[in-house]
């Protein structure tokens, strides 16, 4: 359990000073404070929550005159217009590991609110799912609906937005609607100075946090908002409990190359084995992304064995049953040098693989009395034959949720605020709808003439319109992935059960699939 802060937060309704001249200083006016630079909005993290948010705003005709500054502690700059220039002009670049599902939602927001130039030929739209269990033979899970969502690299939408973010620029005129990003630069500290030190800018009680960059720069904020992720600095200054667990597991990531592309229906495929979730998700052509979710030990195992061993595996994992996968574990486990192609151990695990594997295609047509390619598409996923190279890393599971989003002139938003298990896909998307809400509260506080800053009536409303839904599908997500990390017989038996239901109650299924691709 993460740890968990007991000091209580104070909230204080803002209230506007009048300058000696009595001239009301609006809060679009910031001036310079000794060697502290003001800014409006300070958005920490550069990622895909961080740019999105920030193109947002500045997309907003409310909003647009706020000063603006982006800090990241990466060299954005040059990194995402390289990558966007580079995959933008070659049809053969490289997919990257790092793929999310976009709900249609969250996709009319990035193209149709926002309008970001998204590179579409690397965006693969898919039409349902089809969800299986490595411990009931036959028991499939089938969703299907038109454009149930799209597989986009982070990185195609990182950097599209800060594509957008350079256009915006150039057509500002005033200096201070142009948003300030700064790169390669990290956050050394963030303080809040007492009443008294922030009576100079005879705005408001709420002390404006101090932001102390590596750089030398000290910025001083109207709105500090943290898209820093897990371990964010925002949340730990503004002193925001939390609860959550790691699971104990690590998701393997890796772009595959397919055998062929699907022949009619593009979905993806996802069975829960008894060791955790494996994924396999279309990408244009013939790619597809992977994410297995497994013990810590085999996700070491998995990450280095020669690529033709670990494509196997991922077939193998899709079709037999966990003996066979344990069977492959323990001869994994008895290679001395995984790195060698040549070791005698690799080849009769391939050999056993295709065997088992054509038998149990043959098994399988004998029992539903069919024996066709289309039959076989619609029930598992297209034949893995490569793995790109160096595309396979591993990272840990965890899910996290904080008891609030926001504290005086602070708001959380994305994996700031909440982690989750990737088995239902809704990272990103939890994200992106924190930034839609979180410009939204903004917006009517700016039409109305409040501080940004202010927690009541400004910053509550996105906490109060997020916190219920993030908070359900994190707990449903958590349910799942404890569910069938069970290979209890009573357990596996309710899952049996559960499935047929849910195949033969349409509105329970609806409700399955809502979650995954958000209402129709």
């Amino acid at each position: 359990m993460f740890s968990r802060f007991s000091t209580a937060l104070s909230f204080r309704q803002a209230s506007l000073r009048v300058a000696k001249q009595h001239r009301k200083l609006y809060s679009t006016e910031v001036k310079q404070v000794q060697d502290k630079i003001l800014t409006d909005i300070l958005i920490v993290g550069g990622g895909p929550a961080g740019l999105t948010l920030a193109s947002a705003i500045k997309s907003s005709p409310l909003l647009k005159h706020y000063k603006t500054t982006l800090v990241d502690a990466t060299p954005i700059s040059s990194s995402l217009p390289t990558f966007y220039e580079k995959a933008s002009s070659d049809e053969q670049f490289p997919f990257t590991n790092r793929v999310v599902s976009i709900t249609p939602r969250n996709m009319d927001f990035l193209t149709a609110d926002l309008n970001l130039p998204l590179m579409f030929n690397r965006i693969q739209p898919f039409d349902g799912i089809c969800i299986s269990d490595g411990l009931s033979d036959f028991n499939t899970l089938t969703m299907d609906r038109d454009s149930m969502g799209y597989m986009v690299e982070l990185l195609n939408l990182q950097s599209s937005a800060h594509q957008k973010i350079l256009e915006l620029n150039e057509k500002f005129i005033d200096p201070n609607e142009k948003i300030q990003i700064i790169d390669n630069c990290k956050v050394l500290d963030i303080k809040s100075p007492t009443v008294e030190d922030n009576a100079e800018t005879n705005l408001c009680s709420d002390a404006w946090p101090e932001v102390e960059l590596d750089n030398g720069q000290i910025f001083k904020t109207r709105l500090l908002i943290g898209c820093d992720g897990f371990n964010s600095p925002v949340r730990k200054f503004a002193n925001i409990d939390s609860l959550g667990w790691f699971y104990n597991k690590w998701g393997v990531v890796a772009t595959m190359k397919l055998e062929c592309p699907p022949f009619s229906q593009i979905r993806g495929w996802q069975r829960f084995l008894p060791t955790g979730p494996i994924a396999h998700l279309p990408l244009p052509n013939d790619n597809a992304t992977l994410v297995w979710s497994t013990t810590p030990e085999l996700s070491q195992l998995l990450t280095k064995v020669p690529a033709p061993v670990f494509a196997k595996l991922v077939n193998a994992a899709f079709l037999l049953e966990d003996g066979d996968m344990q069977y492959y574990y323990n001869k994994l486990r008895q290679v001395n040098d995984l790195s060698n192609e040549n070791d005698p151990i690799y080849s009769e695990m391939i050999e056993d693989i295709n065997y088992r594997m054509e038998d149990k295609s043959e098994h399988i047509t004998k029992f539903y009395g069919k024996n066709d390619m289309y039959f076989l598409e619609e029930n598992y996923p297209p034949t893995v034959v490569d793995i790109q190279d160096k595309s396979r890393a591993r990272f840990p599971m965890k899910m996290f949720h904080c008891n609030t989003y926001v504290a005086p002139r602070v708001a959380l938003v994305g994996d700031a605020a909440h982690a989750t298990h990737p088995l239902a896909g809704q990272g990103l998307n939890m994200g992106l709808g924190d930034s839609m809400s979180l410009v939204k509260a903004l917006e009517q506080a700016s039409s109305r003439g409040l501080d940004l800053g202010q927690t009541d009536f400004v910053l509550n409303e996105y906490w109060k319109e997020r916190y219920g839904t993030n908070m359900m599908l994190l707990g449903i997500t958590d349910k799942l992935h404890k569910l069938y990390g069970s290979s209890n017989p009573i357990v596996t038996t309710a899952r049996q059960f559960g499935v047929s239901v849910l195949n033969n109650i349409g509105g329970l299924k609806s409700l399955m699939m809502n979650i995954v691709s958000g209402p129709k």
